[in-house]
């Protein structure tokens, strides 16, 4: 079964740090443009980072570059998005995602909250 399985959000408080993971199952996310969106409340989902097939490029959105750091695991077939120096702002469900050709695939979300 082709999926996406997320897991790593929490409760963090400013400044803190977090590491969500997104375990692929079916095919290798190696092969594939994959990375993390967001979504907070009343608002539309947002791109984070994504790293393209074969992993030689890796891109952040302005919000993320120099915070947040998006790697693979190919031996694992697994992503990882690790998030420092937290702001209330980056409060959201972060969805892990992966394209495959014209089929893209999401995972099911994990709630990260910033909050003191």
């Amino acid at each position: 079964q082709v999926q996406l399985v997320e897991s790593g959000g929490g409760l963090v408080q400013p400044g803190g740090s977090l590491r969500l993971s997104c375990r692929a199952s079916g095919f290798a996310i190696s092969n594939s443009l994959s990375g993390f969106y967001r979504q907070a409340p009343g608002k539309e989902r947002e791109l984070v980072a994504f790293i393209i097939r074969g992993g030689g490029s890796i891109y952040y959105t302005s919000s993320a570059k120099g915070r947040f750091t998006l790697s693979r695991d190919n031996a694992k077939n697994t992503m990882y998005l690790q998030m420092d120096s937290l702001k209330a702002e980056d409060t959201a469900v972060y969805f892990c995602n992966a394209q495959r050709g014209s089929v893209s695939i999401w995972g099911q979300g994990t709630q990260v909250t910033v909050s003191s």
